[in-house]
């Protein structure tokens, strides 16, 4: 049998990012070589904030077409103490969001086996959402500027921009989610009372999709309100639709109450496949234990997951997952986030053996 060959774009990015990206690898060699059926043919990409000491830029003026043939897109993290935020975050992981149009953010938020989240009264299996967040405009489309840098009357600004079709495509990847989870709800996330052009806009657009989906059940909570019912009532959560900033707060929101930022995923998609989507776990560059051998890998081996199932490798997808979660369940895998001292690379081999069907 002729395995299936895949193209796999790895971009470590900054600080802990290249420590979970090769534990991810490793994850992922593990399973291609227990499977059989496919293989990674990764290429290795040194951009980020290193590069942009050396050079002035995150990435070449060609990276996104290095890039275009790529199956998938593995990303670690983007963030240096020394360089500014929004230097690093559009010169490479913006610019490749919306380069490839990577429209849909999707982030699940479950509790792991072995894992006592924060909200212990609700009970583990009160979380199990999926946040399905607008990526290409709304508060992160870049419109804006600023006029008399330097003067008194300085003055910036930063333009929420909502497109018709850019709200009913990301509606309808959330309508089409939901569809296929269990519950068949989706909540659409909302400022609308104070926010009347645009979010007035996203709420219509979502009550003339939903009418296309009747058999989903639909809900429509102002953002303030729904962080207190992420809070208070999680299990009356399911799917979740939400703008570019609201779903990026609220996502990280989940991800505490299931635990910990470094187990969390995340999945940029371009739905109809004309350019590669990017996977990354969501914990950012974590400056302060980088180089440590601490970070926690899980958020980056279930961001690999979703690579997976993403490519149609369903199967493997779902024995990585089980994985984690049976080497998690002994308790002995912690690392420091998660109260325990395992580190990276102990986590890393204790998944990788749990893979291959020796004792986790």
């Amino acid at each position: 049998m002729t395995a299936r060959r895949y193209r796999i774009a790895a971009i470590p990015g900054d600080g802990i990012g290249a420590e979970v990206v090769e534990a991810g690898l490793e994850v992922l060699q593990a399973l291609a070589t227990r499977d059989g059926g496919f293989a990674l043919d990764v290429t290795r990409y040194d951009w980020g904030s290193a590069r942009y000491k050396q050079t002035g830029a995150m990435m070449p003026a060609d990276g996104l077409d290095q890039l275009r043939d790529a199956h998938a897109i593995y990303f670690g993290a983007v963030g240096d103490p020394g360089v500014p935020d929004h230097v690093t975050l559009w010169g490479l992981r913006l610019k490749i969001c919306q380069g490839f149009d990577q429209y849909a953010n999707i982030r699940p938020a479950r509790v792991l086996p072995g894992i006592t989240p924060p909200l212990r009264t609700a009970g583990a299996e009160a979380i199990d959402w999926m946040i399905v967040r607008e990526n290409s405009e709304g508060e992160y489309a870049g419109a804006g500027g600023r006029v008399h840098q330097g003067h008194p009357e300085e003055v910036g600004t930063e333009v929420a921009v909502f497109t018709r079709k850019g709200v009913e495509r990301v509606m309808r990847q959330a309508f089409e989610i939901a569809r296929n989870r269990p519950a068949k709800h989706l909540t659409c996330v909302t400022k609308s009372n104070a926010q009347r052009h645009g979010m007035v806009l996203w709420d219509e657009v979502f009550a003339t999709v939903a009418a296309d989906y009747p058999d989903v059940a639909t809900d429509k909570v102002l953002v303030d309100a729904m962080t207190t019912r992420m809070v208070l009532k999680p299990a009356t959560i399911d799917t979740v639709v939400a703008t570019n900033l609201q779903a990026d707060i609220l996502s990280d929101l989940a991800a505490a109450l299931t635990g910990s930022l470094g187990v969390a995923p995340t999945a940029n998609l371009n739905p109809e496949r004309a350019y590669p989507s990017m996977f990354e776990p969501i914990h950012g560059s974590g400056f302060d234990i980088a180089g440590q051998g601490i970070a926690n890998p899980v958020g980056a081996f279930w961001t690999a997951a979703m690579l997976l199932e993403h490519l149609g490798e369903r199967e493997p997808a779902h024995a990585l997952i089980t994985a984690v979660e049976q080497t998690l369940a002994t308790g002995a895998a912690f690392t420091p986030d998660l109260g325990g001292d395992a580190t990276t690379r102990a986590v890393t081999d204790r998944v990788i053996a749990a893979i291959q069907g020796a004792n986790a």
